[in-house]
């Protein structure tokens, strides 16, 4: 199954320089209501140039977003589990394999507790100290900072290999305006190369990927075997799950190597 991703609300608009910019939840502080939002909200910073923002959503899991303070990207959180994101770079063996159908070892978590005087973040089964930055202070730097749409560009759809350990790595679009957008990456573990090949069907059933003169085929069917097809030279390939497979996607068959995923943990 495809990785999953809540996405908090936000108005999203085109910038000039062709990333996405958005308004944050508090706006530009106008009026009162996001004035108090902006008073509410939360700033820590590792004191290394790092800062993470937690802001309130009534309708849903808080806003978080992560930057250098000048420039912030959205981070998305999953929507059953408070101030946590996907994180597969980093894993917990302790945390709970299937929670409510989520694999919590792939999961890190911001952590902000006032009350103690804790602000932290957690990567895997490391948790790194922030602390927090004073009200006045934060509200004056989060209001001049830039704020963007979260940096990734695509994520693991589908993952193939075949009896030599040749893998097949199929990717979608991240964001929802995208994700009808797939690319494909074949090689060995550690050294997967972008294929020149352009989705010709996309259904329920499946995917069929070719190159332009449809010598090379890559089918990823959901009910028959998937294949890789040469010419006339059929090769039938394992269905290897993405859920179970993270770590191993994004760490070490080569596409994510040094992809930042605009989380807390990309610094850490």
């Amino acid at each position: 199954m495809p990785a999953r991703h809540i996405f908090a609300a936000a108005v999203v608009l085109l910038s000039s320089n062709a990333s996405w910019a958005i308004e944050p939840p508090w706006g530009k502080a106008q009026n009162l209501g996001e004035k108090r939002l902006l008073e509410k909200t939360t700033l820590c910073t590792d004191g290394k140039g790092h800062y993470f923002a937690l802001s309130p959503n009534k309708d849903g899991p808080d806003h978080l977003f992560y930057g250098d303070g000048r420039t912030f990207v959205q981070v998305p959180v999953e929507k059953y589990m408070s101030n946590t994101f996907l994180e597969p770079r980093f894993v917990d063996a302790n945390s709970n394999p299937n929670f409510r159908g989520a694999d919590m070892r792939v999961y890190s978590k911001v952590i902000v507790e006032k009350e103690k005087g804790d602000c932290a973040v957690r990567c895997g089964e490391r948790t790194i100290p922030f602390t927090f930055v004073e009200s006045e202070k934060a509200g004056e730097l989060l209001l001049a900072a830039a704020f963007e749409a979260n940096p990734q560009k695509f994520v693991p759809y589908a993952l193939l290999r075949d009896s030599k350990g040749i893998y097949y790595l199929v990717e979608r679009g991240f964001h929802p305006e995208d994700q009808k957008r797939f690319r494909v990456s074949i090689g060995p573990k550690g050294n997967l190369k972008l294929q020149e090949m352009v989705n010709l069907v996309s259904d329920s059933e499946g995917q069929i990927f070719s190159t332009k003169k449809g010598d090379l085929r890559l089918v990823v069917d959901q009910q028959k075997p998937s294949m890789w097809i040469q010419n006339k030279k059929r090769l039938e390939l394992r269905v290897v799950p993405v859920s179970d497979n993270l770590p191993l996607i994004y760490n070490e068959l080569g596409p994510y190597t040094g992809v930042r995923l605009g989380t807390p943990c990309d610094d850490q």
